[in-house]
């Protein structure tokens, strides 16, 4: 399949063979590390892959650079993330699209998020669109942290699943990614703030413009981490999930927390008040 793909890491040995493994049908597998400490280098050269390296300021720099320096060998490049798996349906919905004459340059996929051995459609918020498959020099990424993506083309919906473990090195490790998100999303929070809100964008087709709208809303609702679990829990039915469904909204609404506990500190320390 004439298709390039592209995986940023971070200490993914673990994650990076069973990625690997379901991309082996591209012929240009490309890894872009932040300086590894553990084997995701070894791990990704004994696959006969290239790999370069960066070291990581954030997220939406660290893939510009990998979507701008990197020489790829074909016109589409499909970005995964190490916990992502692509099954033989979105291989072959990738293959469809990307040899079609078409204006699209960049394509959307939803994943199913897994946990605790179940997929997580109610109490994860289950859909939500990601850019994934783009053509070459055709896209930008803006945003410190849960990126943007914009290009000057069409943008398209593929109707496959991306499977996604986010708990695959455990609870710890969550919980400390979540840490470093939090801390960003604050900073970014806070410079968005200043711009109008601009509810006009609700009734937008484009889903990933109408989330932006409802998520800026949500950071000035008061009580916003309790209104998410009960949004994910009750309203989207994610009790129906078990012991699985609590405890991610559990966790969800503790990252929404600490968001918030990190906009008040930067504000007090903006004042030069102690926190």
């Amino acid at each position: 399949m004439a298709i390039s793909v592209l995986i940023l890491t971070l200490n993914e040995e673990t994650n990076l063979p069973g990625c690997l493994k379901s991309v082996s049908w591209s012929d240009d597998v490309v890894v872009f590390d932040s300086f590894s400490t553990d084997r995701t280098v070894e791990v990704a050269a004994a696959a006969g892959t290239r790999v370069f390296r960066r070291a990581f300021d954030d997220y939406a720099s660290q893939r510009n650079a990998a979507l701008g320096d990197v020489t790829f060998r074909h016109p589409w490049v499909l970005m995964l993330d190490a916990d992502e798996r692509v099954t033989p349906e979105v291989g072959a919905e990738i293959e469809q699209v990307t040899r079609q004459e078409t204006r699209v340059t960049l394509w959307r996929i939803r994943r199913k998020d897994t946990f605790l051995g179940h997929w997580l459609k109610r109490s994860s918020g289950y859909p939500t669109w990601f850019a994934r498959l783009f053509r070459v020099g055709a896209v930008r990424v803006e945003r410190e942290v849960n990126e943007e993506y914009h290009t000057e083309g069409g943008v398209g919906y593929l109707q496959s699943h991306l499977i996604h473990y986010p708990f695959s090195k455990g609870f710890s490790w969550w919980l400390e990614r979540h840490n470093r998100y939090s801390s960003m999303e604050a900073r970014t929070l806070l410079q968005e703030s200043q711009d109008p809100l601009g509810l006009h964008r609700l009734i937008q087709s484009d889903p990933a413009v109408r989330r932006k709208c409802l998520k800026q809303l949500a950071y000035r609702t008061p009580l916003r981490p309790w209104l998410v679990f009960g949004y994910l829990y009750f309203v989207r039915l994610g009790l129906l999930e078990g012991s699985a469904g609590l405890t991610y909204c559990t966790l969800r609404a503790t990252y929404e927390y600490m968001i918030d506990l990190k906009v008040r500190e930067l504000r007090r320390q903006a004042k030069g008040l102690p926190i």
